[in-house]
């Protein structure tokens, strides 16, 4: 019954999150950004013609019966219609964030799939030269800003050496029937190599740390004490019996990962001109696209609550401590 409680109290704590992050969006985009009238019509449109272009999106409407609407259509997935591109937001958010999380996803995966294991082999070889190594490439790449190492990226690699592309998902002009289509391509795993290396050395630095610093916490265990005296090998020690019981620092900054990856790195999506989510929130924000604009953060939102509470279920289940605070 107790773990019953816990997981209804987490899910609606997570249902109250959502609503406020949704009502402060709302509220955020139409008293912070410009009227989007401005950037639909041209300056020599008379007021009849501009009153008419408001009306067409409901920005006629109060500001209170607006939030209302917006609210209504959120729960069933209608987002509206875009101002800028005169056409379903949710059309346009599905695609972009299919596009975001091929390139999120593919890097998270490389970097939690080296980071994890090296990090772990790092805390057994602590205070060595690879150990300082380790540690200070980690540091660099994870402080280093991403557009910086994009732009060294793309002259090295696409400039100087001309081994990959430097822009877009595809080589143009393409034509492809669906999004699996497009991506399940050579050529499209071709311009994906790059961006997907910007952001995976970004995030490298995370789990790299983090396993080697619960690692060393770890080590002075009991039970690690005991596997020793058994004469288990260090390497079996390592992996299987301490490497186990390090994993749920990282699981936690995984789920947040790839909650936060939903939007994507705007930064690097700009600078080789993915056609991804986070560059069309940066364009939604720059045209005052309000529903667009919405949805997009709406979308990531969702995914870091929601990663988030699956985290929560997993820790009640693996530690029946969580359970009872």
């Amino acid at each position: 019954m107790r773990s019953r409680g816990y997981l209804i109290r987490r899910f609606l704590q997570a249902l109250l999150a959502l609503f406020i992050i949704a009502t402060l969006l709302f509220f955020l985009f139409r008293l912070g950004l410009p009227d989007p009238t401005t950037a639909l019509v041209s300056e020599g449109l008379s007021p009849e013609q501009r009153a008419e272009v408001r009306a067409q999106f409901g920005l006629d409407q109060p500001l209170w019966q607006q939030y209302l609407i917006f609210l209504q259509n959120a729960v069933t997935g209608d987002f509206g219609t875009s101002f800028h591109y005169r056409a379903p937001v949710a059309d346009i958010v599905w695609e972009r964030l299919g596009n975001t999380m091929v390139l999120m996803l593919t890097a998270i995966i490389a970097a939690y799939g080296i980071g994890m294991p090296l990090g772990a082999w790092l805390s057994w070889r602590r205070g060595s030269n690879a150990d300082s190594l380790g540690v200070f490439l980690g540091l660099m790449f994870r402080s280093a800003p991403m557009f910086w190492t994009g732009m060294i990226a793309i002259l090295v690699f696409g400039v100087w050496l001309e081994w990959l592309p430097t822009s877009g998902m595809r080589t143009l002009p393409y034509e492809a029937s669906g999004f699996w289509d497009k991506i399940l391509t050579l050529d499209f795993l071709h311009h994906l190599i790059l961006p997907a290396s910007i952001v995976a050395l970004f995030y490298l630095g995370s789990p790299l740390l983090i396993m080697r610093n619960t690692m060393l916490e770890v080590y002075g265990e009991d039970f690690i004490e005991m596997a020793r005296a058994k004469g288990l090998t260090e390497r079996r020690v390592l992996y299987k019996h301490a490497a186990r019981n390090a994993l749920l620092p990282v699981v936690t900054q995984l789920a947040v990962t790839i909650g936060l990856a939903a939007g994507g790195q705007v930064v690097v999506e700009v600078v080789f001109s993915w056609p991804g989510l986070g560059r069309e929130i940066l364009n939604a924000v720059r045209t005052s696209d309000f529903p667009l604009a919405q949805a997009c953060f709406l979308i990531m939102a969702c995914f870091v609550i929601f990663l988030n509470l699956a985290v929560d279920i997993l820790y009640s289940a693996l530690d029946p401590r969580v359970r009872l605070k």
